[in-house]
């Protein structure tokens, strides 16, 4: 994610602002399906799968005891009435024996479920849709539940960060936030730790278009309504689903084999946002020399125009930016920051919430690196500006425990990107660019932990670095400038 627009010269300070919302890692397995076992159900002790994954920031998101493989959503959104009807059909797997099961869903109305094609009783706990089978799942089985819900969706509220999720607009809808928004518009293990494919079906009005992540699958138009289809085969978090629907000048293409899809709203004149977009390819041609392959089947990005939104998110695939950042001109630094996630973020995704400097701190660190190679300034002087400027806060919060509340704080971003840095510093260029491309590789498609990370930065450097980190990620005083360990 992105707040308020950046530059080096200004010596400003990033700011997050707008509605943010709250999301979405780790299914990283095969597509699952319902499998016949042999063992007695007998013998066996059911119980109820927990009503969150127990996440040290957000205890209460996600849902336990399964795992998912595949959503498949297919909703009908009518604007003029900001009415929405859907079925979706949810492929996983029982990770212990479950006489129930959660998924999170606020505010829509459920008429009905079926669990393996049998009707499944269900009642609401707040955001939790509480789902009973007719038998238990036993751990190990796939299973598949289907749901049919409707009403006006709205967004989730947080008093902390903010609100976000579906956004009915003037010209149609957003579905867009973090840490969690998908559960506004279908039912969902809404945590990053549980990660799956995704296939959308999308039926608006004619004269609309209907924009989610992944691989365009066409549209088909019948009585008034068209159907667009999306398909995002590799595991994404929740929170990195995203629908805009809406009236937008379209560029469509192809690069490396690969589908591009660029969308602006027709809200805005021609101009910088649709410049800034159609360098994507190129933005992520550079970023996959310094970080390894490209991670998706997908390129694009969607800029949109309302008041509530004034951040970009790093949806996958296909970021999402709030037409103020092209305000000034055009602007990649933001593009580079969103492409970046698609790395750091999306394809390597949080096991929990209180690691997301491995998100922003790397993202924020490819801005500098694209700066430099567009010769407008260099990451060493984008450090040793923050360094000299970033103010006492700063240094107060840690970014890698920065606390729920100052999830998207300056720290966050901004010294989690001179982390990066430091650690570049401490290792020597050889060493950290395949300490990146290592990370990016061994962890493309799941989830990971800055344990982990640190883990493997001393293993790829042969260096001892647990005072560095120490330092950079979890003091509370400004550290000393790095040097070359």
């Amino acid at each position: 994610m992105r707040g308020t627009r950046h530059r080096l010269r200004t010596g400003a300070a990033l700011v997050v602002t707008g509605a943010l919302a709250l999301s979405g890692c780790d299914s990283t397995g095969p597509e699952t399906a319902p499998s016949p076992s042999t063992s007695s159900t007998t013998a066996r002790t059911f119980t109820a799968g927990a009503d969150g994954v127990g996440d040290p920031y957000f205890p209460t998101y996600g849902n336990g005891g399964y795992d998912v493989g595949r959503y498949t959503v297919k909703v009908r959104y009518d604007p003029a009435k900001d009415q929405l009807t859907g079925t979706t059909t949810v492929r996983a797997t029982a990770t212990t024996d479950l006489s129930t099961f959660n998924l999170d869903l606020a505010g829509l109305t459920v008429s009905a479920v079926t669990v393996d094609g049998a009707p499944a009783t269900h009642s609401r706990k707040r955001n939790e849709l509480v789902i009973k089978p007719a038998s238990g799942l036993i751990n190990g089985n796939g299973f598949v539940v289907e749901i049919t819900y409707a009403g006006k969706p709205k967004p989730l509220k947080n008093e902390t960060l903010g609100d976000g999720g579906f956004l009915h607009t003037a010209d149609g809808a957003i579905a867009l936030g973090q840490p969690e928004s998908a559960s506004t518009w279908f039912p969902v293990n809404d945590h990053p730790s549980d990660k799956a494919a995704y296939d959308f079906e999308v039926t608006v009005p004619d004269g609309l278009t209907a924009i989610s992540n992944g691989v365009p699958g066409g549209k088909v138009s019948s009585g008034g309504w068209t159907t667009w289809k999306w398909s995002e085969k590799s595991p994404m978090a929740s929170y990195l689903s995203t629908l805009v629907i809406g009236k937008f000048r379209i560029t469509t293409g192809e690069h490396k084999g690969r589908p591009v899809y660029n969308a602006v709203t027709t809200n805005l004149a021609k101009g910088s946002a649709d410049a800034s977009i159609a360098r994507t390819v190129e933005v992520a041609d550079y970023l996959e020399s310094v970080f390894g392959p490209y991670p998706f089947d997908a390129y694009g990005g969607v800029v949109i125009s309302d008041s509530r939104i004034s951040y970009a998110l790093e949806t996958q695939s296909r970021p999402v930016y709030a037409a103020s950042f092209f305000r000034q001109g055009e602007n990649t630094e933001v593009v580079a920051h969103e492409l970046a996630h698609q790395w750091f973020g999306d394809s390597v995704a949080l096991a929990k919430w209180e690691d997301i400097w491995l998100n922003e701190g790397f993202a924020t660190y490819a801005e500098w690196l694209w700066a430099e190679h567009t010769d407008e300034y260099t990451a060493k002087e984008a450090f040793d500006t923050r360094y000299v400027e970033m103010s006492a806060q700063v240094w107060q919060t840690p970014p890698g425990k920065p606390g729920a509340e100052k999830l998207f704080s300056e720290s966050v971003y901004q010294r989690g990107g001179m982390t990066v840095h430091a650690l570049r510093v401490a290792v020597g260029d050889e060493a950290f660019f395949e300490i990146v491309k290592t990370w990016a590789a061994e962890k493309r498609d799941g989830t990971a932990t800055t344990a982990e990370f640190v883990a493997l930065a001393e293993r790829v450097s042969g260096k001892k670095l647990d005072a560095l980190f120490d330092a950079w990620l979890y003091g509370t005083k400004k550290p000393a400038p790095p040097k070359r360990l």
